[in-house]
């Protein structure tokens, strides 16, 4: 039934490709295209069915996040990251749950989760401020997810370090909007957020550390496979959906590009060896790179199914090929890029657009490689990983 979400995307995909550049010069999708893609349910993909969600199979969401940000990069980057956030509801208050969607099924929800703000505790709730950035999709969402830590008094946070996921209506938030002027992603729109003084209930606040344990899902006794994954696996799955599919775009207009091109030498394309050994090369590691991420959360997915424990080197190992799949493919698509010529350059051809796209979704904080490939080689070797930057998302 969702791969009908598929076949929708499939139907608008004319409209996504000729919105592309209005929507990098308004830094935001264009209303209409919003409009369209909330119509074909790629955001209800991980969403409860009890509020006309499909409760997918976490591969069919990344395939569907995939094909979308192959036809525009910022479409799949919001289908990528707003799509995640109704499958982290499912397990946080049904009251919240009832508010947000009880009304309307198609409310989106944006983020981010970074500890931007400090909620003071208070009675019944906590008050909150702060300043975050990079909440992507934001003009066109309602709700928002945040991250924060727990203060003082002082207003300071506590320590050691307490971190809460909380949610808040559209009004409780003001989006500034002069805050997305970027080279990549930039129909994203993923403007700052500010919250001044604002009261947060109870009920809207989740422990950051019961979202990523798995606690917070139990104590709400979900029991559906898809809500029982780790965090950490979900998280990062939409925004490297997003930074393969784009790559799958450079690709496309890359090979459509060469087509009739002739190279600097006085050859066509079509005839160049180098060139078309180095085309060949970047499709087989882009492939690679879908098939490695696929693979991987459907591994997770019957791991989960099965009952099995997700351990911290399952995990890390997740995380570490999470991030190969995303590098691998970037690195292909510069590939792509560097042998195109100096018209790739040219603002009229989608094919910068996408290798910029590309690059911008690289340097989402989930793709940092560094403590995620140490993590891994640590656990893998049996060695103890510290608490501390080495366990971060993971």
């Amino acid at each position: 039934m969702s791969y009908q979400v598929l076949d929708n995307i499939e139907a608008i995909a004319d409209e996504l490709r000729a919105g592309a550049d209005e929507g990098d010069k308004l830094g935001r999708l264009p209303d209409g295209m919003a409009k369209s893609l909330k119509h074909t349910g790629i955001i209800r993909l991980l969403q409860r069915k009890k509020y006309d969600g499909f409760e997918a199979h976490p591969r069919e969401f990344a395939e569907t996040v995939m094909r979308t940000a192959s036809l525009y990069g910022s479409a799949g980057w919001i289908g990528g990251i707003v799509g995640v956030h109704p499958w982290q509801l499912a397990f946080a208050d049904p009251k919240v749950q009832e508010e947000i969607l009880g009304d309307n099924s198609d409310t989106w929800q944006a983020s981010p989760y970074m500890p931007g703000g400090i909620a003071v505790p208070t009675e019944g709730g906590f008050v909150m401020n702060g300043r975050w950035q990079f909440s992507s999709g934001t003009d066109h969402c309602d709700w928002i997810f945040l991250g924060a830590m727990i203060g003082g008094a002082d207003g300071k946070p506590l320590m050691p370090p307490q971190g809460l996921h909380v949610i808040l209506p559209r009004k409780d938030y003001e989006i500034v909007q002069d805050s997305w002027d970027v080279v990549g992603l930039r129909g994203t729109g993923s403007k700052d957020i500010i919250v001044k003084d604002a009261f947060i209930p109870d009920y809207r606040v989740m422990r950051s550390a019961e979202v990523i344990d798995g606690t917070a899902a139990r104590e709400y006794g979900v029991t559906e496979t898809l809500y029982k994954m780790p965090w950490s696996t979900m998280f990062p799955l939409g925004i490297t959906s997003a930074t393969i599919g784009i790559c799958e775009g450079v690709l496309a207009e890359g090979i459509k590009y060469q087509r009739s091109r002739v190279g600097a030498n006085g050859t066509a394309i079509k005839d160049d060896p180098y060139v078309l050994h180095a085309l060949g090369e970047a499709a087989a590691e882009i492939d690679a790179a879908r098939a490695q991420l696929l693979s991987n959360v459907s591994r997770i997915y019957d791991l989960v199914d099965a009952g099995k424990e997700i351990d911290f080197e399952t995990r890390a190992t997740s995380r570490r090929n999470q991030v190969r799949s995303a590098w691998r493919a970037v690195r292909a698509a510069d590939e792509v890029f560097d042998r195109s010529g100096g018209n790739a350059l040219r603002m009229d051809n989608p094919l910068q657009r996408f290798w910029r796209d590309a690059h911008a979704g690289l340097h989402h904080a989930i793709h940092v490689s560094s403590t995620t490939y140490h993590a891994a080689a640590m656990a893998s070797l049996g060695i103890v990983v510290p608490p501390g930057p080495l366990q971060v998302m993971i």
